[in-house]
């Protein structure tokens, strides 16, 4: 079965799959066989050839849900450490410029918590708390907002070509 793009399966999806392997366990003692089990529950037969299987070697603990694959690996209080640490910059943690990178994350995160992170597993992370890849504009130190909007509605207009 394969998962948009989000994500796998809720907690309460997750439960009803459990339970629908609970059934085929029910089945597999009531001594059915796999293709009857199939079409009763409407699933693969492969999946009741796997879950017949893992019920023979580990019974019912074989078939039990195993919990979300997808936990986080950094609790919220690791998380708003490493937001603190991400506010005070590269040259803070001793990197050359003012850039973060997903390495420089990634490296960052080891070194705090001495947890591994891929690159793409960085990303994720930063997405799901409200980080985004944007660089912010840059601004001239000189640049005077007045002189700007003062520009934008006396002289634009007159140098704008005309509508026809």
């Amino acid at each position: 079965m394969r998962y948009p793009q989000g994500g796998g399966l809720t907690d309460a999806e997750r439960a009803g799959r459990e339970r629908v392997r609970l059934q085929a366990v029910a089945s597999f003692e009531a001594g059915e066989k796999n293709r009857e089990v199939a079409a009763a529950l409407r699933v693969a037969g492969r999946s009741v050839e796997r879950w017949r299987r893992q019920w023979r070697e580990d019974g019912l603990a074989g078939v039990a849900s195993k919990g979300s694959p997808g936990q986080p690996r950094l609790s919220d209080a690791q998380m708003h450490r490493l937001k603190r640490e991400l506010d005070c910059g590269p040259l803070a943690h001793g990197w050359a410029d003012q850039r973060w990178t997903l390495a420089r994350v990634k490296t960052l995160i080891g070194r705090l918590f001495h947890i591994s992170y891929t690159v793409e597993g960085t990303w994720r992370l930063l997405r799901r708390h409200g980080w985004s890849w944007q660089q912010p504009a840059r601004r001239a130190i000189e640049r005077d907002e007045d002189a700007v909007e003062m520009w934008r509605r006396e002289v634009w207009p007159r140098v704008r070509a005309p509508r026809r």
